[in-house]
């Protein structure tokens, strides 16, 4: 036995064997060595009749000094009757912020959230959530760190939002669990970034082009007749994407001209058809071995890359900032200037939210203007233009 200093323990050389240098100062703490000459600071200590044994860490992160702090902090823990053991144990048990993100994807996200929903969940977790607090318990995080967090993502505002509703989540299930005690959701007022509604619609002259394009497609065969027929199929139904994407026949209700979609995004939902989207699925040919509408390369799948095609689509249209979701906010954006009110649009939308449909409500104001524009000048006519 000897004092534990940085000279000794550089002294201790490695044997076939481990083992013990024990501090003469400090009963208890000492030094345990490896054959492979790995040196660990550790102190032992009696509580409840019990020789427990806690390891305080390396040598190299620890000097000899911070270590002989720490074992007096622990000794002192363990005289006033705390089971230091059981706390290093209990602790091991709490889940790195990985590790019950891990859990969160298996057990909530897969079992409760559509796929789509699911990849979005599993994007924010693996991109933005590990690589920033990761390695950290779950129960050391506290609002700094989630709002630090968030500040880093500013610069994706849409991305630190969703980023941050899938923490509040994570958080939730972590006091549900019984993994946080503290019942501190540590998201709770931070204050989401403002985003920015893209509203793009097409114009009369567009849908023109878009149409022209299509049509040019289908003889020179540069586009797929599914490609060709599902964006015909977006722009006359407001579907989305995946909802036209992955339609089957059986949904296709062709007597009674409506889809009938057991899922989406607000659920099972029927989706009225005008004639001229009954016109174009009268016109795509039926596979005996694929069940899809839009069928894809791969025998029985449905065509699963769009957005390359619709890139080279929207080119020739003269359409390069048109997104394949602006088509259906281009269908409400017309039942809006043929005169169908909110409400209608929602239900032909398929919102489950009037809030959702009201994005539209400004464009409610074009055909107003139009029409008071109309009588305006008619007065100004009559009354002549001096008047």
């Amino acid at each position: 036995m000897a004092k534990i200093t940085k000279r000794s323990v550089d002294s201790a050389k490695p044997g076939e064997k481990e083992f013990f240098l024990w501090d003469d100062e400090l009963a208890g703490f000492g030094l345990r060595v490896y054959p492979s000459g790995r040196r660990i600071y550790l102190v032992q200590f009696r509580t409840n009749g019990r020789l427990r044994r806690v390891n305080i860490g390396p040598h190299g992160p620890f000097t000899a000094e911070s270590a002989r702090k720490r074992a007096l902090e622990i000794i002192a823990k363990a005289k006033g009757g705390v089971d230091v053991a059981k706390e290093r144990d209990e602790l091991k048990k709490i889940p790195t912020m990985a590790q019950f993100g891990e859990r969160f994807l298996k057990e909530y996200v897969a079992v409760r959230c559509k796929p789509t929903t699911q990849a979005e969940y599993r994007r924010s977790v693996e991109m933005f959530i590990n690589p920033k607090i990761g390695s950290r318990k779950i129960t050391d995080i506290g609002h700094a760190d989630i709002a630090e967090l968030h500040y880093d993502l500013r610069h994706i505002p849409y991305q630190a939002n969703r980023t941050l509703g899938v923490l509040s989540k994570m958080f939730n299930l972590a006091d549900l669990w019984e993994i946080r005690a503290d019942g501190v959701n540590p998201c709770r007022k931070v204050r989401r970034y403002k985003e920015e509604k893209r509203e793009r619609f097409l114009s009369e002259e567009e849908f023109g082009h878009l149409g022209q394009v299509l049509r040019d497609a289908e003889p020179d065969g540069s586009e797929s007749p599914a490609m060709i027929a599902a964006v015909r199929l977006l722009v006359l139904t407001g579907c989305r994407l995946s909802e036209i994407q992955k339609l089957r026949w059986e949904h296709v209700d062709l007597p009674r001209s409506c889809l009938r979609l057991p899922d989406s995004k607000t659920g099972a939902k029927v989706v009225l058809l005008g004639k001229a989207a009954v016109e174009v699925l009268e016109g795509i040919e039926r596979l005996d071995d694929n069940p899809h509408v839009i069928v894809g390369t791969m025998p029985g799948q449905y065509l699963t890359d769009m957005q390359k095609p619709w890139r080279r689509i929207r080119k020739r249209a003269g359409l390069d900032d048109v997104r394949i979701h602006d088509l259906r906010h281009s269908f409400a954006s017309q039942a809006l200037a043929g005169g169908e009110n909110l409400p209608m649009i929602g239900k032909m939308l398929g919102h489950s939210q009037v809030q959702t449909t009201a994005r539209y409500a400004h464009l409610a104001e074009d055909p107003i203007r139009v029409a008071t524009d109309r009588v305006s000048e008619s007065i100004a006519g009559a009354m002549g233009r001096g008047a």
